[in-house]
């Protein structure tokens, strides 16, 4: 009984572990950020800098923005992922 519950804690701990966002191996550069052209397809009004330290400490970061389409108001909820390929752009309707 007290090796399954010490097999079920490290099978807890590992799985935790794996689901936490971690860094980027090398960190993503302002060139690599402007590349998604996120700031020309949303209203974005954090800074790339403020984006960039937190893509590059924690790997990801999800932002409440606009969608950029003139008259129109669509708000979304944009997601980088800061991958080994590049920045992953992912969007949520709100």
């Amino acid at each position: 009984m007290r090796t399954m519950r010490t097999i079920f804690l490290a099978f807890l701990a590992a799985a935790l572990l794996v689901a936490c966002s971690l860094p980027p191996d090398k960190p993503v550069t302002r060139q690599e950020l402007m590349a998604t052209r996120i700031y020309n397809y949303y209203i974005i009004e954090e800074s790339p800098e403020m984006i960039l330290n937190a893509l590059n400490r924690d790997g990801e970061v999800v932002i409440a923005t606009k969608r950029n389409i003139p008259g129109k108001n669509y708000p979304v909820h944009l997601k980088l992922l800061a991958t080994a390929e590049g920045i992953e752009v992912v969007d949520y309707d709100r």
